[in-house]
């Protein structure tokens, strides 16, 4: 059986299919829909999205790679988490560099790039005004990262930013893992592990522009924890 035609495929196949019908944010329909009409000019002749993005890999993946949010004219744009835009242009570059990526570049969603023992989602899946969900909303949207949860059972969890690191702890914490008290603070690098039968979760700076622009995320912090991720999924 290849992985394309495994249980986890089937099941991550069916919450994408329901993730793309969810009306369930008001704020978050409206600003995604709004977007999507009103085009920036750079994009003026592109068929936007704009619908929730399912999360997108290989269905047998060890590393499950948490974002925030799709970007407004990235993902909302192309259907595709982390496509389109310089984020994902970063963080392809370093996935394509560590081998979880089969190239480095993500312009749309049918550009040929494929993942490899890694699956990329977000906890949230609409873009949101200024790239900020309100709590509400986050946790509106933790019922399609647990459901992809179910579906893959990742030995490492690699959160890019704050708010995904704390979100995706709160949503082990109350499946009952045993998190730490006090728990590990955010930061770069680092590393909570939960102990048997729970994966390991990682903290990476979120490859957003402010971050690589003023050198506070570079090529090689986020290639090291990137394999780093690789040896603890490997265990």
């Amino acid at each position: 059986m290849t992985s394309s035609e495994s249980p986890a495929a089937g099941a991550l196949d069916a919450v994408s299919e329901a993730l793309v019908e969810c009306h369930r944010c008001p704020r978050l329909v409206e600003w995604r829909e709004h977007v999507a009409r009103e085009k920036v000019a750079r994009f003026s002749a592109d068929d936007y999205w704009g619908r929730p993005v399912p999360g997108f890999g290989d269905p047998a993946a060890a590393i499950l790679i948490v974002g925030l949010a799709p970007a407004a004219h990235g993902a909302n744009r192309t259907g595709r988490m982390f496509t389109g835009d310089r984020s994902g242009g970063w963080l392809f570059e370093a996935m394509e560099a560590v081998g979880l990526a089969s190239h480095a570049t993500a312009t749309h969603a049918a550009d040929g790039l494929t993942l490899s023992n890694a699956y990329v989602t977000s906890v949230v899946h609409c873009a949101p005004p200024a790239n900020r969900p309100s709590p509400e909303e986050r946790h509106e949207c933790r019922r399609w990262v647990e459901a992809e949860l179910d579906a893959l059972a990742p030995n490492t969890i690699l959160c890019l930013g704050a708010v995904s690191f704390n979100q995706m702890v709160r949503v082990l914490k109350d499946r009952g893992a045993p998190v730490p008290v006090p728990r590990p603070a955010f930061g770069h690098g680092v590393e909570m592990p939960l102990g048997p039968g729970w994966p390991v979760v990682l903290a990476s700076y979120h490859p957003s522009q402010h971050n690589t622009f003023t050198g506070r995320l570079t090529q090689p912090m986020l290639r090291e924890v990137l394999s780093r991720a690789i040896l603890l999924g490997s265990q």
